[in-house]
């Protein structure tokens, strides 16, 4: 049985650029969790180009008035699992002169992007002893509860994103923040 087209070429039109508006208003948000999972400003650049690609070539699939942007996140997170699956089968070659010049070099600032507004807003907000401690934590965690914290996802749109049970992010989540609070203890103000 062939699908049922709809009564006006021009709808399907409108549909698809409707759904092109909505999915494009989460560009910022999905590099900046990008950038997170891959801490690499060009390939959080690849990531959302990706997604985006694959988002706009499934854009049939799409339930129009279901979440669209938990829906672009789980196609990012499936894109940088599959990513990091394929570079881990990589062979990799160091050079040793290479790396010593790399850690020589200041880590911000190396893509020469220009931050956007709102990515500046987001750097300024965060004291760089936050930054440097959600920086450090373990990727899982980091994702956790970066999705949870600055993206305001639920725990169920979370679990869906990163194919894990809901009491998986829960707990995740929980440790997350624990070793946040433990690596920023000492700006707490000491009380005399």
């Amino acid at each position: 049985m062939a699908p049922a087209k709809s009564a006006s070429p021009g709808a399907d039109s409108l549909a698809r650029e409707a759904f092109e508006t909505d999915a494009l208003e989460y560009v910022d948000s999905l590099y900046r969790t990008a950038l997170r999972l891959t801490r690499v400003p060009s390939d959080a650049d690849d990531l959302v180009q990706d997604t985006y690609l694959k988002a706009f070539r499934a854009a049939d699939s799409f339930t129009a008035g279901t979440n669209i942007r938990a829906w672009l996140f789980t196609i990012l997170h499936n894109a940088a699992r599959n990513r990091a699956r394929g570079r881990s089968r990589d062979t990799v070659t160091v050079d040793s002169d290479v790396v010593d010049h790399a850690a020589e070099v200041p880590q911000f600032g190396l893509s020469g992007r220009v931050d956007d507004p709102e990515t500046l807003l987001l750097k300024n907000a965060l004291a760089p002893e936050i930054q440097a401690a959600v920086d450090e934590l373990p990727d899982a965690f980091r994702e956790a509860v970066w999705l949870r914290d600055v993206e305001e996802f639920s725990y169920a749109e979370i679990a869906g994103m990163l194919s894990i049970p809901v009491g998986t992010v829960m707990s995740r989540i929980s440790r997350g923040r624990r070793m946040l609070f433990g690596r920023l203890q000492h700006l707490r103000p000491v009380n005399a």
